[in-house]
């Protein structure tokens, strides 16, 4: 010990006495700090974090390779280990000493650091500080030993130069420390899921951004310490003490060992996607951390109120201010200002009922209908058009909680998701005749994806305490006894009441398919929370609807679908001509759906179905004069109503019904995240709220059409790149 000690003391003041020493264990580091703090400009971005992390890593990789690795071999040249070679102890002093030192060089550098990120960046300070501390002498004590390696297998000078820029560089550009690992082409995210640094960066990022422990990065903490002991043992074994000495070809073959455990954590996470999953999560972050000012906007706050000339303050993703009249300068808050003089705020735009399973026009090849891709892609086309939130009104469950989950986790950038589960429904019912043209193989799983078919009340609690445990959001139910000409069984109402009843305990908002108005009467007083279609075959009773007003019970049209009915009969293909849908639709899609159309054994099934869009239109306009709560929803997937701009035509159909513009704005943002549960969190402009935004050129209030007309969308306090967004596809 005695002899480790006097090593380490006479190793501390050797390198002190180096002026390189300083540049480039504190000269070196600091500089790198501050010049990635302005580019980022990290005040206003609120990334110092992850700066801090960039030159963390770039400062123990330097210590490690150049700090370690050069200075050992220089020593070796210039004769200096030969003084040592005959002390009793061997070369086991000299190599603890040098990883004792890297961390006592560094550490006081780090330290400053990160006080400059509290003080003058505004970070807060780590919440588990002990085991970002811990984490940064571990990955010191690695770095710093691989250093050692690279010493022991070089000849010279000039040689160990060569290995340490091989392994510099690459660590420094592909590990995230500064460009981040999903900017990089997909092959090579796989291959840096190799690299030693890759997960010193990942473990760095999780302790400063996600805020976890040194036990919930194990794996990086794991291969870490590994790699110490590895590398240490090794040095030991091919330690050379004087220049001239040779090294072995088969003892170079050790090194190889000192990688194992990375190429162990590679090939799992290349297997899980666990780092990269966590690197997208984190990429997420970061993007709804900036501090932005929108500024001289209109603001439909979605309560009610109108501001002219208002703006409004973003910072880590929540509405922090809104000022009505003139703003602070966005530098004295530290903002990004975003000028939007002569545009309209509003909340981000919600559809209540989507089916992402169908993808609202015709396809010439059957097979596209399979595709699993297509529902995520559809989901970005929503974010691209301004609506932040949808709810899957009926989907394959297996598929669809994956997806949403994947966008909760910030895995992919798409706009919030909420799924109702299986449709709760009579034996036969709709929709489960639907599923009767599948091959009898497959029809019992597809059952067990879209409907529940509870014959008892017992029955039904029982299935929505299991949905309950798959974590859906919200709970559907059908009320449907079909027409003359397709008669079909309607779900029992003692059923549909413990149904209600049942989901109101678990805290699910339930919704009820209703086509008449004896359905929405037997909705309503079954409890249920509103219903989706309402009556367009009947005009509904004026007191049940003074009853639905008084109740706040919601009322979702879908005028979409009856208008994608009037479109199709009538040959009508002016919505596919529109600017926004064009952009989010594929155009193989668009021109496949053109063509079928026309084709009257498509279409003579909906006939129907004509006569339902006045009547929908007219019971709209009672329903509103009414005063019950109305809410959009699209049906969308079905006939001509395609994924993506739906709000924008279903508040459009509504004005031309007598609605005023206000008001359908308001049922397109806070009366809808009410229906969803989340009328605390999003679907109004106000102080606490998720900044899900929706920025368009003109006044909607006055032209409907102004909702096409985008200028910018955010959600959750990130500004989308709508162009980047389509093109991930």
């Amino acid at each position: 010990m005695k002899a480790i000690l006097a090593h380490i003391l006479s190793n501390l003041r050797l390198t002190m006495r180096e002026r390189s020493v300083f540049f480039f264990n504190y000269a070196f580091p600091l500089g790198f700090f501050f010049l990635f703090a302005t580019l980022n400009k990290a005040k206003e971005s609120n990334s110092i974090a992850a700066v801090l992390t960039s030159v963390l890593t770039i400062g123990l990789l330097g210590n490690g390779f150049f700090g370690g690795g050069l200075r050992a071999v220089m020593e070796r040249e210039n004769g200096i280990l030969r003084r040592f070679k005959v002390a009793p102890p061997g070369a086991l002093p000299i190599l603890i000493s040098s990883l004792v030192v890297g961390v006592l060089q560094y550490f006081p550098v780090v330290l400053l650091m990160t006080v400059l990120s509290v003080v003058q960046y505004g970070m807060t300070w780590p919440d588990n500080w002990l085991s970002f501390f811990v984490f940064v002498i571990i990955a010191n004590f690695a770095m710093r030993s691989m250093g050692g390696i690279i010493a022991s297998v070089a000849n010279s000078m000039a040689e160990s130069q060569i290995i340490i820029q091989c392994l510099y560089f690459p660590m420094m550009l592909l590990s995230g420390a500064t460009v981040p690992v999903t900017f990089l082409p997909e092959w090579v995210q796989s291959l840096v899921q190799f690299i030693p640094a890759t997960h010193m960066v990942s473990g760095l990022q999780g302790i400063l951004l996600q805020h976890e422990s040194l036990l919930q990065n194990w794996k990086p903490v794991s291969a870490l310490l590994i790699t110490t002991v590895a590398c240490t043992l090794i040095s030991l074994k091919i330690f050379r003490w004087e220049k001239g000495e040779k090294l072995p070809a088969r003892a170079k073959a050790w090194v190889l060992a000192v990688l194992a455990p990375f190429f162990l954590i590679g090939a799992w996470d290349l297997h899980s996607k666990e780092n990269l999953t966590k690197s997208k999560a984190i990429e997420r972050e970061l993007a709804r951390s900036q501090t932005i000012l929108i500024r001289d906007a209109r603001v439909i706050t979605g309560t009610g109120t109108v501001i002219e000339g208002g703006s409004v303050l973003i910072k880590q993703g929540k509405i922090v201010a809104l000022y009505n009249g003139t703003a602070p300068v966005a530098k004295s808050l530290n903002a990004i200002e975003i000028e939007a003089a002569g545009k309209t705020l509003l909340p981000g735009l919600i559809d209540v009922h989507i089916h992402l399973g169908s993808p609202g026009g015709f396809y010439d090849d059957p097979k596209k209908y399979q595709d699993r891709t297509l529902p995520e892609k559809r989901l970005k086309a929503y974010l691209y058009s301004g609506i932040t939130s949808v709810k899957s009104a009926g989907d394959w469950i297996d598929s669809v909680i994956p997806l949403r989950d994947k966008g909760r986790r910030g895995e992919a950038l798409m706009p919030e998701l909420y799924v109702v589960g299986p449709l709760f429904t009579a034996a036969g019912g709709h929709p489960a005749q639907m599923l009767q043209s599948m091959p009898e193989s497959a029809r019992a799983y597809g059952q067990s994806q879209f409907v529940r078919l509870p014959k008892t009340p017992d029955e039904a609690r029982a299935m929505l305490r299991e949905l309950k445990a798959k974590n859906v959001d919200a709970i559907k139910a059908v009320l449907e006894s079909g027409s003359a000409n397709n008669p079909m069984p309607r779900l029992d109402l003692n059923v549909l009441k413990a149904i209600c009843t049942e989901a109101k305990l678990l805290g699910l908002p339930v919704t009820v398919h209703t086509s008449k108005a004896i359905d929405v009467r037997d909705a309503f007083e079954a409890g249920a929370n509103g219903v989706e279609h309402g009556s367009p075959n009947e005009a509904l009773p004026d007191e049940l609807l003074r009853k639905m007003a008084a109740s706040g019970f919601y009322y979702d049209p879908t005028m979409s679908v009856f208008e994608g009915v009037r479109m199709m009969l009538e040959k009508d293909f002016t919505r596919l001509d529109d600017s926004l849908l064009q952009q989010v639709v594929p155009m193989d899609l668009l021109k496949s759906t053109r063509r079928l159309v026309l084709d009257p054994k498509l279409t003579g099934r909906y006939q129907e179905f004509a006569p339902r869009m006045k009547e929908a239109r007219e019971n709209l306009k009672r329903v509103f004069d009414a005063g019950v709560t109305l809410v959009t929803g699209t049906d969308a997937g079905n006939p001509l109503i395609f994924h993506g701009p739906t709000v924008q035509e279903e508040v459009e159909l509504w004005v031309a019904a007598g609605i005023p513009a206000h008001q359908a704005i308001l049922a397109a943002t806070r009366n809808a995240a009410q229906l969803l549960g989340q009328g605390n969190r999003i679907g109004t402009i106000e102080m606490g709220k998720d900044a899900n935004l929706l920025l368009v050129d003109g006044n909607p209030l006055q032209d409907p059409k102004s909702l096409s007309r985008i200028s910018l969308v955010m959600l959750k306090g990130e500004r989308i790149s709508r162009a980047a967004l389509l093109k991930e596809d």
